[in-house]
């Protein structure tokens, strides 16, 4: 900066001065030095000297030329005039000697004697600043002693004049170096102020560095944060894109899979009809049209072959794959080679007609005797029907019973019909509402288990808090069935259907959980009677054997639409097998026997239970005054006796022993009768189990049953 470059060079300047290479002695005084003594400065006259020495005039040249010829020492009096030379060089303030003008034929002689002075000067000037010896004077004369005192007395006031102004120029020294110190001091201030602001202003800086860092960062997020929105936005449209793409797959492969079911139904249809166009081609069917056996034997062959590749289609498609375009196309072109081989045979037959003229008689004959036999038979299976009536046995439930399931079934097709717009909103508020309460009737009839006695009391409270209307918690939301006019009727609907399905489902798989969705049930049932009527609407649609009823086929009825009468779960893929139809009609027998034995430990009515043990009594009573079916009676029973059997013993007691005892003497053979070979395993079960209860004269509690120590917990 430019003040400090001057600072510096000013310091600079005084250390390369004379006077700053003065060394300083603490000792001057003890010696008796001068303080400045150390200062050797060269003494030499003034310019100015010349312009003096010009206006000596010759008088006192002469005189100074006495005052030589007068000493004693000849080198005296210059001495005098260099001490004199000296002290007005030293006081700065020369004394003018004469005024007398100056002589131009002198100009030489003047020069001379100035150099001549100079030299004098030059030689005596170390000593100027001691005090000189007073000179050596003549005494002989006394103007020259008067001149030496006069020149003694000057120099005096000379060197009193040098000491004052040597004083006034200590003083000016103290007042420049006390002027210099302040200046140094200013000047050290104005550095600190500089560095000050200087360290303000990078601070400064460093501030409005780091706002404009945090500006560019806030930039960076704000960008980042649109980036993000911008990605979000363009995945949210990929996500769509992809749905929509999903719901497009999904549509395709709905339809996909309807044309493949269609293909299906197309391709069992083929097979069928190959099938009968096969069995007209067996030597067994063609016998009658005396077609010779070589010729017989080629179209049976040639129809084995057709129906070897439309099963080998048909094989495919078992495996979970629909038929194809192409597989169609093959099994169309085996049905049409089929019919021509049908038509080649008929063709046969027809040239064969006139051949058989003659056997037409002996045919006719032998289907007279069919008829005949048939309607021998005829006559034998209703006179055994008549003699099973005589003995007490039916095909139906007694009449009153039937009734009771009529009008089970028109309450409920009544309480569906009523839910229809409930069941089937408009508006998406309804719809909203309407999964509400299902999941809050479902759920619950879901989470019931044998974990704990605790956990089951909570779910039966909720479950009849919801049946009473009031709000239960469901889904993290606050349901309630009042909140709808059909809201209680659709709750109640929804959870007697929940309870058959869990028997249907769970209790077939679990035979334990019978008994904790029995007694939940069945304190339902107490409080609520409408829940036990459509639990009973619900079980008897999906298992008429536990009316007990075994429903006719009537005239007209599609054999699907029976066999979902009968309690069979027909699909587009066909008919359920036995074993899975068995396992549910046992699993919904197992829960009708839980029900109906159990009671709700916590409730606080009294009486008898509004379905109980008298209802066991009549559905056993009932199924043995019935004729058995093949598998299903045997099943049945045995799943009945071994939940409810102990409860009906200690209830009924004798009379329940002798009921057992016509199962297994009367009603157990004709059970054996009607059942074949392949289905006797629920038959062997019922057996064992009726040889062992009668021999231990006990039925043992059945497995899963609800103790004291269950509803502790």
């Amino acid at each position: 900066m430019p003040s400090e470059n001057q600072r510096w060079g000013t310091l600079v300047a005084l250390k390369n001065s004379p006077k700053g290479k003065v060394t300083f002695d603490p000792y001057w005084s003890e010696r008796g030095e001068h303080i400045l003594s150390g200062c050797k400065e060269t003494l030499s006259l003034s310019s100015d000297a010349a312009v003096i020495l010009e206006r000596i005039d010759s008088a006192s040249l002469l005189r100074s030329s006495f005052l030589d010829s007068s000493s004693p020492d000849p080198e005296e009096a210059p001495a005098s005039v260099s001490s004199s030379g000296s002290t007005a060089d030293l006081s700065s303030k020369p004394t003018p000697l004469s005024s007398a003008p100056p002589l131009k034929n002198q100009q030489k002689d003047t020069s001379g004697s100035l150099a001549k002075l100079h030299d004098e000067t030059r030689h005596e000037s170390p000593d100027a600043s001691s005090p000189a010896s007073p000179p050596a004077i003549s005494l002989l004369s006394p103007k020259a002693m008067e001149t030496s005192g006069l020149i003694i007395r000057i120099r005096e006031e000379q060197r009193e004049k040098a000491k004052v102004a040597l004083q006034e120029r200590q003083a000016r020294q103290e007042k420049l170096a006390e002027s210099a110190a302040s200046a140094e001091l200013e000047q050290l201030k104005r550095f600190e102020e500089l560095r000050e602001l200087k360290q303000r202003k990078e601070s400064q800086t460093m501030r409005d560095l780091m706002d404009r860092e945090t500006k560019e960062i806030l930039g960076r997020q704000e960008k980042l944060k649109e980036e993000h929105r911008h990605r979000v936005k363009i995945q949210n449209l990929r996500l769509r894109a992809l749905e929509q793409q999903r719901l497009q797959e999904a549509e395709l492969e709905k339809q996909r899979k309807a044309e493949g079911r269609e293909r299906l139904r197309g391709l069992n249809s083929i097979q069928e009809e190959i099938l009968r166009l096969n069995q007209l081609l067996e030597p067994s069917a063609q016998a009658a049209a005396g077609l010779p056996a070589a010729s017989l034997a080629s179209h049976s062959s040639r129809g084995n072959q057709l129906c070897s590749q439309v099963s080998e289609v048909v094989r495919k498609t078992a495996e979970g794959e629909f038929p194809s375009a192409e597989d169609m196309a093959a099994a169309e072109r085996a049905l049409g080679e089929m019919r021509s081989v049908i038509r080649q045979t008929q063709e046969e037959a027809a040239r064969v007609q006139e051949r058989k003229r003659k056997e037409q008689e002996e045919e006719r004959r032998k289907q007279e005797a069919l008829q005949a036999q048939q309607e021998a038979q005829k006559k034998a299976e209703q006179a055994a029907k008549e003699k099973a009536q005589k003995k007490g046995l039916q095909n139906n439930a007694e009449e009153s019973t039937m009734k009771w399931y009529r009008e089970l079934q028109e309450a409920a097709a009544r309480c569906a019909q009523s839910l229809e717009p409930l069941s089937a909103p408009k508006d998406a508020q309804a719809k909203r509402l309407k999964l509400e309460l299902q999941k809050a009737a479902t759920i619950p009839v879901s989470q019931i288990s044998t974990n704990c006695g605790s956990q089951l009391r909570e779910i039966f409270d909720k479950i009849d808090r919801l049946l009473s209307g009031r709000a239960v918690a469901s889904g993290g939301k606050s349901v309630s069935a009042s909140q709808h006019p059909q809201g209680l009727e659709f709750v109640a609907y929804k959870l007697a259907e929940k309870f058959v399905k869990q028997g249907e489902e769970e209790v077939a798989s679990h035979h334990e959980a019978a008994f904790p969705i029995g007694v939940v049930a069945s304190g339902i049932w107490e409080l609520h009677p409408q829940v036990g009527d459509l639990i009973l609407a619900h079980l008897h649609r999906k298992c008429p054997y536990a009316v007990p009823h075994y429903p006719p086929m009537k005239e007209g009825t599609p054999v699907e639409e029976y066999q979902r009468i009968l309690g069979y779960r027909v699909d587009d893929s066909g008919v359920e097998g036995q074993d899975s139809f068995l396992k549910r009609m046992s699993g919904m027998i197992r829960l009708y026997a839980a029900v109906i034995q159990l009671r709700w430990p916590h409730g606080s009515k009294q009486g008898a239970v509004p379905h109980g043990l008298n209802h066991g009594w009549r559905w056993l009573a009932q199924m043995l005054n019935m004729e058995p079916l093949a598998d299903i009676t045997a099943t049945l029973l045995f799943d009945f006796l071994e939940v409810c059997g102990n409860a009906l013993m200690k209830q009924y007691q004798a009379q329940f022993w002798k009921l057992i005892l016509l199962l297994r003497d009367e009603y157990f053979p004709r059970i054996e009768a009607v059942t074949s070979s392949g289905q006797m395993g629920s038959v062997i079960r019922l057996k064992q189990f009726l040889e062992t209860s009668l021999q231990s004269r006990q039925f043992s509690p059945p497995k899963g049953q609800l103790s004291s120590t269950f509803w502790r917990s």
